[in-house]
């Protein structure tokens, strides 16, 4: 994963475990103070919500302890991971840029690119000038790539 992956993936695990842990222990505490556990919708509402956060926290930290942190900047030549591509649509002349992601930061909307995606996979590999053929969900799609950068 990338530097800014890794440092995210960080900062909400210490979110987790500074801020929401105490706060949904503290709803518990509260909701146990209230009676029958059995019809306390918000003492199964904060035990729902701890079991949600102690599995994100597992998840966390078994990806922060596996995790290989990959420098772009220290990249260049063809397309691999790290690398900010910029794409053309060859049939609708829109431009798009992504950046070449694992899987745990990746996010569309913000130029991610997940490199086990149909477009990713096919990319890898290719340099500036390249045409290619991507199978979506949304039917064939031939892209042009116009440049590639290690950022």
């Amino acid at each position: 994963m990338t530097r800014a992956g890794h440092t995210a993936l960080e900062a909400e695990l210490k979110t987790l475990k500074s801020v929401e842990r105490p706060a949904v222990i503290r709803a518990i505490a509260e909701a146990r103070e209230h009676g029958d556990l059995s019809e306390n919708a918000e003492y199964h509402a904060a035990r729902e919500k701890q079991s949600f956060i102690e599995g994100r926290v597992k998840e966390l930290e078994a990806l922060l302890s596996l995790a290989e942190v990959i420098d772009p900047t220290k990249l260049s030549g063809a397309i691999k991971f790290g690398a900010t591509v910029k794409l053309v649509d060859e049939d609708t002349d829109e431009e798009k840029t992504y950046q070449i992601v694992g899987e745990a930061e990746a996010d569309i909307e913000k130029g991610l690119l997940n490199i086990k995606s149909p477009l990713a996979r096919a990319l890898i590999g290719k340099e500036e000038g390249d045409s290619v053929e991507v199978r979506t969900p949304g039917g064939e799609k031939s892209y042009e790539v116009l440049s590639i950068q290690y950022v």
